[in-house]
């Protein structure tokens, strides 16, 4: 088969998002304002706006850099609708996908293998466990004293009225339990009110959702996916240089799947245009994991054997919502001896960021999840906006990257087999 191009004039560059409940319009915005940031910085030139033909979730960038002059279409496969539709508003509803869902990892076994990676992403599995069982004793405590005050208070004073002979145990018990449920409710839903900083429920949600199957993907998300794997298909038979995946977060999975099965039905497909895929802050352990990802592990396995396509990892330490340097393939018990992607490396956030500004998120988790979309004062070997509108494809730009070594390399089918 021809070499695909290792230069790029004009590229397709196809976002997928993770478990987010936000417009496409957000990542547009956040495209143009890091991308201004990381031009100025880097001394290149980049100009975003939106797209004005068929695509309804994106925008078009222009990039001088390299004095090579680069065009660049973005689409979003968006599936945020599925996200919110999986949400629940409701308080009860959520403590019964805590249950559910902590079951469903504890009984499989899945949480005792998160267990032997690195300790970041285990506690971030357990934070909303842990954070939703704390908001709920404390609410129990202060229904319990707000309780205990007014039965004693009150209680005391009609002793006293009545007599010191007089045993009121119902009064002081309807004293007692009158407020204590109201106030439960009261408590739980200031905490749920807070949720935009603490992240409890939105992080509950969203481990519930991949877990709902049992790891297999759900009805509703795999019609979606089948629809991205054919908008994906139909770019590759267009004019470009490069088309360019990019799976964020819970979006990497996807990615996975929907290129395995682009690529089955396509392995002669022409050299051209190369086929690129860019995982960030992946938790594709989250899933894979799982007794019913069967077709994930077969995928992933799939995927890291193909010369028809580049696969690049990239993750930080400083990202706690995510699993770093750890092979998706290798810790999902899938790798063979013709495994050759993804490369793996870390983005550095300790490095690349400003000391200033990395001293003063490092502990902003979630902010940190979505800095591999944004500028880097010092962005060494990883700079988005030169991977999605530079003159170079990601096969080309890390040809000579040794990869890091995976925290975790599990032998192939050690946990999980590949097929039903």
């Amino acid at each position: 088969m021809p070499a695909p191009p290792q230069t790029v004039r004009r590229r397709k560059v196809f976002y997928i998002p993770g478990y987010d409940p936000f417009p496409a319009r957000r990542y547009r915005e956040l495209y143009r304002t890091e991308g201004a940031k990381q031009a100025e910085i880097s001394g290149y030139g980049l100009h975003v706006e939106a797209t004005t033909g068929d695509g309804l979730y994106g925008w078009h960038a222009s990039g001088l850099i390299d004095d090579t002059r680069v065009t660049a279409d973005f689409e979003v496969l968006l599936w945020s609708d599925i996200v919110r539709d999986s949400m629940s508003n409701s308080i009860p509803s959520t403590y019964w996908q805590l249950i559910r869902t902590s079951w469903i990892y504890i009984a499989s076994g899945t949480l005792r293998r998160l267990a032997v990676l690195p300790k970041g992403p285990l506690a971030a599995a357990l934070y909303p466990i842990g954070v939703l069982i704390l908001q709920l004793l404390t609410a129990v405590l202060a229904a319990h004293l707000v309780g205990w005050a007014l039965s004693t208070l009150f209680g005391a004073a009609t002793l006293w009225a009545i007599g010191p002979g007089a045993v009121l145990n119902w009064g002081t018990s309807l004293l007692y339990w009158t407020p204590f449920f109201a106030i439960i409710v009261l408590v739980l839903r200031w905490f749920k009110s807070q949720d935009r900083r603490i992240y409890a429920y939105y992080l509950m949600h969203d481990y519930a959702f991949s877990a709902s199957q049992n790891g297999a993907t759900p009805p509703a998300l795999q019609t979606r996916m089948d629809e991205f794997r054919g908008t994906i298909a139909t770019s590759l038979l267009q004019d470009y240089d490069e088309v360019l995946v990019v799976g964020h977060s819970s979006g990497a999975h996807l990615a996975v799947s929907i290129l395995a099965d682009i690529l089955r039905d396509n392995l002669n497909r022409p050299a051209s245009p190369a086929l690129s895929f860019l995982s960030i802050g992946h938790v594709i352990p989250m899933v894979s994991f799982l007794p019913d990802a069967w077709a994930l592990r077969r995928d992933l396995q799939f995927l890291s054997e193909l010369d028809e396509i580049v696969w690049v990892d990239v993750t930080a330490q400083g990202d706690g919502c995510c699993f770093p340097l750890c092979d998706p393939v290798g810790v999902s018990g899938v790798s063979t001896a013709d495994k050759q992607w993804p490369l793996v490396f870390s983005a550095q956030f300790s490095r690349t960021m400003a000391p200033e500004r990395w001293t003063a998120q490092r502990r902003q988790y979630f902010k940190l999840h979505f800095q591999y979309l944004c500028a880097f004062e010092n962005p060494l070997d990883y700079d988005y906006f030169q991977i999605t509108a530079g003159p170079l494809t990601l096969g080309k730009r890390y040809a000579t990257r040794a990869p890091s070594p995976s925290r975790i390399d599990v032998p192939v089918s050690k946990y999980t087999n590949t097929a039903p």
